[in-house]
């Protein structure tokens, strides 16, 4: 048996024993890329390492640090205030209005991770307080997101179409683009109306509003990952604690919009700086952020990091490209482009979009040559099928969404996101070469 296989096999075997025994698939990871790096690809301890997520680990850590501080002091219940009173009160567009914000933040430059660790502990919060299914949120988040990646300005457009310059292929920026929002915008539609998004009542204090009051959140919650569609009360009036602006308060938005502006002018890493921000407003305001540290998703960093740790591993030992050369050297085009989007979204769903991207399309490059297939339809068929499965909690963004759920119950909703990112891998690749690939596109 080859080495590659039996890493492969390894890692099915992860995935058994932390579905059917509730042991962190993170701690299992870990001692997996120990056991196959070093009994089965001779690695050394730094070759283990290699793949350690360091800059991923800075950016859980960092965000929900910082958003554990907003909580504690009342500034994300304030932030959800003024979120509703922008909509008048109608909490079915609230997730609309988070798509399109990430969406213009990914067009316009930022990273999507960085987008997604802006808006999701926000949008997140708002969902635990108004009872929308987290899964809901998170998703029309990270789909937001991906929808503006690919604009001719965004980072991922860019790369993309400089491999595609760079392997000489025909290539088409503007189709490129709209070939992910068309995509995400059709997957964020399915999610919204199967999540609930249609019984979301369309206004959440009439009563109030008639009077001349602002719109209110309900006073408790539902706090599990458990799909709630039922209508928040409209009959609770909201405190002067949650409506005022304190001095931690502002200190905290003035945070936040630092890391915004940090993160999308100066190109800072949003990890470093949302742990240096939550640092600043732990020493000044000690009584509100005693707690927070304790409030950062550790098991949610464990996860993730020993998962990504092994797939360094894999790809440290050439079991990715392994694969993906086997199907490139298929004699039959349209099945080889089908297969190729599969190990994008099967790959991409725990390492980096781009990354994965940037190896597939030249392993394409023979028969896009030949003519047989449309070199435009496939680069965009793979681009939508690597990125819009980030919704994996194996991934940057979707780990993001996890760490940033309050009052959920974690494995619950790991495991929701963990359905639902399955679904995107087995559906969408499919989709994908379906409408791209096969007229012949370019």
């Amino acid at each position: 048996m080859s080495p590659e296989l039996i890493s492969i096999l390894v890692l099915v075997v992860v995935f058994v024993i932390a579905t059917t025994r509730s042991v962190n698939m993170g701690a299992l990871a870990f001692a997996a890329a120990f056991g196959v790096g070093g009994l089965v690809a001779d690695l050394d301890a730094d070759g283990i390492f290699a793949g350690f997520p360091g800059d991923l680990f800075v950016v859980l850590v960092g965000v929900t640090y910082l958003f554990a501080i907003a909580r504690a002091n009342g500034t994300t219940d304030w932030l959800v205030h003024a979120a509703v009173r922008l909509v008048r009160g109608r909490v079915a567009l609230i997730p609309w209005v988070m798509f399109a914000l990430t969406g213009a933040l990914t067009a316009i430059g930022a990273v999507s991770p960085a987008a997604v660790a802006i808006v999701a502990p926000i949008a997140l919060s708002f969902a635990a307080r108004y009872g929308i299914s987290p899964l809901l949120m998170g998703a029309m988040v990270v789909h937001g997101a991906q929808a503006g990646g690919f604009s001719p300005i965004s980072i991922y457009g860019s790369i993309v179409n400089g491999i595609v310059e760079r392997e000489k292929l025909p290539g088409n920026e503007v189709v490129l683009f709209l070939s992910s929002l068309a995509a995400n915008l059709v997957i964020a539609g399915v999610v919204f109306v199967v999540c609930g998004g249609l019984k979301l009542r369309g206004d959440i204090a009439a009563g109030n509003r008639a009077a001349g009051a602002a719109p209110v959140p309900q006073k408790a919650a539902p706090r599990s990952a458990e799909l709630r569609t039922d209508p928040a009360p409209t009959t609770d009036t909201l405190s002067p604690e949650t409506t005022s602006l304190t001095p931690a308060r502002i200190a905290t938005l003035a945070s936040l919009l630092a890391l915004v502006v940090a993160v999308l002018v100066f190109d800072l890493d949003a990890g470093l700086t949302a742990i240096t921000l939550a640092v600043v407003l732990s020493t000044l305001w000690p009584e509100d952020s005693r707690k927070a540290t304790g409030q950062i998703a550790w098991p949610t960093v464990l996860l993730i990091c020993g998962v990504l740790t092994y797939i360094g591993v894999l790809d440290e030992m050439g079991t990715i490209t392994w694969a993906g050369e086997g199907v490139g050297n298929i004699g039959i085009p349209l099945l080889a482009a089908v297969l190729l989007c599969y190990i994008g979204a099967l790959v991409s769903a725990f390492a980096s979009s781009v990354g994965i991207m940037g190896a597939l399309i030249p392993l394409a490059v023979p028969f896009l040559e030949r003519g047989e297939i449309g070199a435009i339809g496939m680069v965009a068929a793979l681009a939508v099928s690597a990125t819009v499965v980030d919704v994996s909690p194996f991934s940057t963004n979707g780990a993001l969404v996890l760490a940033a759920a309050p009052d959920v119950d974690r494995e619950r909703f790991f495991r929701q996101l963990m359905v639902y990112g399955g679904i995107v891998v087995a559906v969408v690749p499919a989709a994908a070469w379906l409408v791209m690939v096969v007229p012949g596109w370019g």
